[in-house]
């Protein structure tokens, strides 16, 4: 595909602009001091974050439900520190997370420099698998909602990604070509691969440096989309 003919850019948000692991850390580190001070932070996120992103593997997947994602999360990672905490608690802490986790909001190094670099030359969308109405406080508290024609979230499509029916679902509602779009996302299963076989070409937001595949794009640094767009 020629990087020359893109009009419609799609961005994933959650670990792609939106600096999920930081703003998480920062609201547990709230809930924790005031309930459950005694909690290692430190130790807690270190099992959250891989935990977290196999749950949410299984969720894209719909091999577990929005509720079972929730409180699966947190309990294993509780368990993962071996710290005692009811199912109540467990809720509890679930619920106060998603009330607290958009006041923070904390964006990848460069994001508005590259949103206001790239506004200039297509139009820019969403797609995102989040819940929807935590997704939309996201970017409205980020002031990223201005930068974006459309937002696709998977409540609206039906399906999450990799499932190609959200990527149609988000190219009717830009009323965008996949020939002329691309996807950029940090996912290479559910951004990268999930475009890819739905027909749009996709960048891999690599911040970890991962190793993948010669022919697939890929960025370390949002800035670093530049060099393609």
């Amino acid at each position: 595909m020629r990087i020359d003919s893109i009009k419609d850019v799609f961005f994933d948000l959650d670990h792609t602009l939106w600096d999920f692991d930081k703003n998480s850390k920062i609201t547990f580190e709230n809930i924790f001091t005031r309930v459950h001070p005694e909690v290692k932070i430190d130790s807690f996120i270190e099992h959250y974050i891989p935990i977290n992103q196999a749950c949410w593997k299984l969720y894209q997947f719909d091999k577990i439900t929005h509720q079972q994602l929730r409180y699966d999360r947190l309990k294993m990672s509780f368990d993962a520190i071996n710290y005692q905490i009811s199912d109540i608690e467990i809720d509890h802490v679930a619920q106060e997370y998603i009330e607290l986790l958009t006041e923070n909001n904390h964006l990848f190094e460069g994001t508005f420099e590259i949103l206001d670099y790239l506004n200039e030359k297509y139009r820019l969308h969403v797609i995102t698998n989040g819940f929807a109405h935590v997704q939309v406080k996201k970017l409205t508290n980020a002031k990223l909602n201005p930068y974006f024609a459309t937002v696709t979230n998977s409540e609206m499509a039906g399906v999450k990604k990799p499932n190609p029916i959200i990527f149609e679902y988000a190219l009717d509602l830009a009323k965008a070509k996949k020939e002329s779009s691309i996807m950029i996302g940090d996912s290479i299963e559910a951004d990268v691969f999930g475009a890819l076989d739905a027909g749009i070409d996709a960048i891999y937001f690599n911040e970890s440096k991962q190793t993948v595949a010669q022919n697939i794009k890929q960025i370390n640094h949002l800035l670093e989309l530049k060099n393609y767009l």
